[in-house]
Order: C-alpha cells, then sequence, then structure tokens
C-alpha cells in the first residue's frame, strides 16, 4: 500500500506545527504527514513560531537516594527542600494541604487525578498551606464542583507553594515503601545543578526540628463555631450542657474544633508554650492536646506542659497530642518507615471489636511496650499493627493516634468526641 499524505496546518494561539516526515513505513500502515509553509533560518530551523501551547519539564524532583525525577510545575517557583511521603486520600486534597501536620513535607498524592474541583472557601483546614510541596501525577486542565473559586494552581500560587505533576507517582511511592520517607528538592531553578540540589537533600533533616513552633497560634482565642447544618452528620442526643475545653494548639485543624463544638464545648485554643498553670487558672472541664507536625522528641517543653496537666483535668490528645502524651507517661515515640498518610486506614478498637476506617497523617508511634503499668491500649493499626489509642483511666486520659474529625471523611471514629464528653462528664459527678 502506498503513503497517503494530506498537507494539513495546525494553528493554535496563530502558530504553525510540523512534524516530520515518517520514517520508512510497514505496509499496512497508514501515516499523515504535514508539511510546514514557514519560512527556515539558515540552520533549517522553522521562524516566527510563537510559545509552545503545551507546557514542558521545567522542575525537578532529586531525593537523597541520588535519583531524579522531571515534571512539570505549577503554583509558586523556586527551590525548596522537604521529607517526602505519600498520602493515599482519594478525595479531599485542599484539607491535606492546609493540614498542619504536613508541616515541613512534600505530600505526594498517589490518586492520580487532582484539581478536579479546584478549591472552595470552606474546606480550609487551617490559616494557611503549611507543606513544603504538592507531587502528583495528573493535573486537570478543568475545574467542576459548584463550590469552585479558583484553580488549585492559582490557589498555591498565591500561597507561595510549590507543585510538580507529569511525575511518576507510583514509582516513587514503591520507593518510599521499600526505602523509608526520603528528604528531598523540589526546584524550577535551572541555574541549581542537579549535584547541587542532590548535596541540599542530603544535608538536610526533618528530626529534632521544632515544627510546632512554625504552625501554633500567637495567642489564646475563642472558638465558637459549630459543624454547618448541611454537614452536620451525627447530631442526636448530645447533651445541652457546656463544657470548658482548653485546647493546644499544635497545629489544631478547624474541623477537631468544629466537632468539639457542635458537642457543645465553649472552647478556648492556647498556643503550644502556654503555660500548665494558666489553663489550671481557668478551671477548663477538660484539655484537649492536637494534632501537629513533626518529632515529638524535639519538643520537650510541650511534653512538660502535659505531665503537669494530667491527674488534674480530663484530657484527650489526637497525633500529636497522643505521642506527647505516651511520652507524659513514660513511654517513648519512634520515627515510622514511611507513616501512616490519607483516609483510608483500618483500626480496631479493642474495647468493642469494632473496626473503623480512619484518616491519619504522622510519621511517629508511640511504643506500646514501654508503657508503664495502668495504661491500656485501645487501639491497634490494622495495617501494621501499630499503636492507635491510649487510655489511662485512673487519670482521666483518652488518645487517638489518628484523626477522629477525618474531614472530608470517613467518619467512622466521630464517637471519639462523645466519648470525651462523657469522660469530662463523669468527673464533673464524681467531684
Amino acid at each position: 500500500m502506498g503513503i497517503y499524505a494530506m498537507d494539513f496546518a495546525l494553528k493554535f494561539n496563530h502558530s504553525i506545527f510540523s512534524t516530520p516526515y515518517p520514517p520508512k513505513p510497514s505496509p499496512k500502515c497508514r501515516f499523515l504527514t504535514a508539511r510546514c509553509s514557514l519560512p527556515l533560518s539558515s540552520d533549517g530551523a522553522a521562524t516566527g513560531l510563537a510559545e509552545r501551547p503545551w507546557k514542558v519539564a521545567d522542575a525537578r524532583l532529586v531525593l537523597e537516594d541520588g535519583s531524579i525525577w522531571r515534571a512539570k510545575s505549577f503554583g509558586a517557583s523556586g527551590t525548596r527542600v522537604g521529607e517526602v511521603v505519600f498520602n493515599t486520600s482519594l478525595t479531599g486534597y485542599q484539607e491535606i494541604l492546609t493540614d498542619p501536620s504536613y508541616a515541613g513535607q512534600f505530600v505526594l498524592m498517589t490518586n492520580p487525578h487532582i484539581g478536579n474541583t479546584g478549591v472552595n472557601f470552606d474546606d480550609d483546614e487551617s490559616r494557611q498551606c503549611f507543606l513544603a510541596g504538592l507531587v502528583i501525577r495528573s493535573l486537570s486542565i478543568t475545574t467542576s464542583n459548584w463550590r469552585c473559586v479558583e484553580t488549585l494552581g492559582d490557589y498555591l500560587a498565591e500561597r507561595n507553594v510549590m507543585g510538580i505533576y507529569d511525575v511518576d507517582t507510583r514509582a516513587i511511592t514503591r520507593r518510599l515503601r521499600q526505602d523509608g520517607s526520603l528528604i528531598g528538592v523540589l526546584s524550577t531553578e535551572q541555574s541549581r545543578s542537579d549535584d547541587e540540589l542532590l548535596e541540599m537533600s542530603r544535608s538536610w533533616d526533618i528530626v529534632g526540628i521544632d515544627l510546632i513552633s512554625g504552625v501554633t497560634c500567637n495567642a489564646p482565642y475563642e472558638w465558637v463555631d459549630e459543624t454547618k447544618s448541611e454537614w452536620d452528620f451525627n447530631s442526636d442526643g448530645r447533651d445541652r450542657d457546656t463544657y470548658r475545653v482548653i485546647a493546644y494548639d499544635f497545629g489544631i485543624k478547624h474541623n477537631i474544633l468544629r466537632r468539639l463544638a457542635s458537642y457543645g464545648c465553649k472552647i478556648t485554643v492556647v498556643p503550644s508554650t502556654w503555660p500548665a498553670a494558666e489553663t489550671l487558672k481557668l478551671k477548663p472541664d477538660g484539655v484537649l492536646f492536637s494534632n501537629g507536625p513533626g518529632d515529638p522528641s524535639a519538643v520537650p517543653y510541650a511534653v512538660e506542659t502535659v505531665k503537669e496537666i494530667l491527674g488534674k483535668v480530663p484530657v484527650f490528645g489526637i497525633c500529636m497530642g497522643h505521642q506527647l502524651l505516651g511520652q507524659a507517661l513514660g513511654g517513648k515515640t519512634f520515627k515510622m518507615k514511611f507513616g501512616h498518610h490519607g483516609g483510608n486506614h483500618p483500626v480496631r478498637n479493642l474495647r468493642n471489636g469494632r473496626v473503623e476506617i480512619s484518616a491519619q497523617n504522622h510519621n511517629y508511634a508511640v511504643d506500646p511496650a514501654s508503657l508503664p503499668e495502668g495504661v491500656e491500649v485501645t487501639h491497634v493499626n490494622l495495617n501494621d499493627g501499630s499503636c492507635a489509642g491510649l487510655a489511662y483511666p485512673a487519670l482521666s486520659i483518652m488518645s487517638l493516634q489518628y484523626h477522629p474529625e477525618a474531614s472530608p471523611g470517613p467518619h467512622d471514629s466521630d464517637c471519639a468526641f462523645r466519648e470525651f464528653i462523657e469522660l469530662m462528664e463523669s468527673t464533673k459527678q464524681a467531684a
């Protein structure tokens, strides 16, 4: 069969592009060839071409193991260093972006399609984006959600957060699962060599760094917002009594506060360095130690605060708060291989045998073997058997390693807020 040729012009932004004449064809193949009518320069290149209508690779992710991943950038530009972790959530990228627990980290989304719902005014979990960067496979070219107010790229650019796409996130995830979390450098600066970026990744470490001080509030404030009625999925049977709660902000998420308020709590949020004596002067019914980023061993001042409050008032620890409670009780924490990040982690409640699908975000865990007698492990992660919850009834303590508010979901663990209410109620009655 012969070669069928057709002259055609491809017009985009008033520019015409051409493809080279094909190599020797198979007799069974047909080709379309385009003949360019633009004038050629002395070196044979076409003149008068405008900027290409497609994005080209302009960014690199360099990992400390020496691997270099070419990608396309969106959001902010520049060079950033951080710990690369993968998140297995299928939804909720805006909540992930604004979770302060990701400070100092690049979040790689295993879900390949990101950006299709844009961003909105309601789903932020804190006042800003604290993560170091976002790594995704495919960036949606359009948005389709009635609440969308701007695109993901514009949102990141306004907040000076770097993002890359068109990178093999599956291959990077497998590397992280095999080797553990890795330090990486994101860069759009072509003037920086690969060796320079590699040296940056190998000279920075997230272990032992106090990341809480960079995400906590500057002064105490009152929180009054409850979960909006259209999103309140569990409003039956709540007490009408008001409980006074002091919430330590180690990187607290807004929906934790909303859920507490929805359960009848009057909340004062205080900075991570707020003295325990000042907290006890307020005579709270309970104290919440919130989620937060980084290594609990890097914030001994927070551990001391927890120690001073234990036994004087009921306490509830979430994520970082859970780890600080573990240390305050005399236990040890350790860095996990690649941590837990995602909205689909199964956890067994050992008290009732119930399995909850949970939302998690942490790289450290409590070693249950190091805990003193009387401390009960209440929840276990079914993926790896790690400690996911503690209780110490003698001191009115409860804690969870994961996030019971789980915005945007799942909401299997919302009952933990009810348990905290019951803990405060029983303590008041005993007094």
